[in-house]
């Protein structure tokens, strides 16, 4: 069943200097439980295409369903909560808030939705647990690295169990041993079931996903199936 559907979806800027088509009549499904990395050049389409997935934008033109809800139809109440009921978002900076410890962190959109506080905090070690992090579960951001302060975001976007994970530049700001680490994190919670919708502009993360999606010009010039490689062994050349 295809967790997100998009039918001809087109984003048109109107701008001083002229009418910008920053996404072109774009046809795409994702299926549950999919693990896809969507890939090109800065001005390709594929951060406009995460902020439509996401709803953290609205189209010019054309039909997006997620979870079976028609996306373009709904006002900025309808998107915010569809946004917090269904999508768990990861970015390249961790926005994590400096005062509060890792749990706190995690137990923030339990907060906005209105959990009470012995479920937040349950459901908060809970998700720590499934990253690795239950044991430093009270310590701050700068108490911890930056692979660590990541798994914190992760555990924070999925606390309210949503249907699908948003990962835009995850390992941008990871060393390479680290950004491994996160990668083998997304391909294990993608064999739980996790859906996962990964915006890169690295090869080698993209070569971690089961289905590749690169954009040109506003437009889809690549999908295709592919068999990802695992995160836990080396790269080939390092292997060599």
């Amino acid at each position: 069943m295809a967790l997100i559907e998009t039918r001809e979806l087109q984003r048109v800027y109107d701008l001083d200097a002229g009418r910008v088509v920053a996404l072109d009549s774009v046809s795409l499904d994702i299926e549950q439980a999919d693990f896809v990395a969507v890939m090109g050049p800065s001005g390709s389409g594929k951060s406009t295409f995460m902020n439509l997935v996401g709803c953290l934008d609205r189209p010019t033109s054309g039909q997006y369903r997620l979870a079976g809800t028609a996306v373009e139809s709904l006002d900025a109440d309808g998107l915010a909560r569809l946004r917090n009921r269904e999508i768990g978002f990861v970015f390249q900076q961790f926005n994590l808030l400096p005062r509060i410890d890792a749990l706190g962190n995690v137990e923030l959109p339990m907060i906005y939705a209105g959990f009470d506080r012995k479920t937040r905090r349950e459901r908060a070690l809970e998700a720590l647990g499934r990253v690795g992090l239950a044991e430093r579960a009270h310590h701050r951001p700068m108490q911890l690295s930056g692979g660590q302060q990541q798994r914190v975001a992760i555990a924070r976007a999925l606390v309210s169990s949503p249907s699908l994970l948003l990962a835009d530049e995850p390992t941008g700001a990871l060393d390479s041993r680290t950004a491994s680490e996160i990668l083998c994190l997304f391909q294990d919670l993608n064999r739980e079931g996790v859906t996962i919708v990964l915006v890169t502009h690295d090869a080698e993360v993209g070569r971690h996903a089961r289905r590749l999606v690169r954009f040109r010009d506003g437009r889809v010039v690549e999908d295709r199936r592919q068999e990802p490689a695992d995160a836990r062994s080396p790269a080939p050349e390092a292997a060599e």
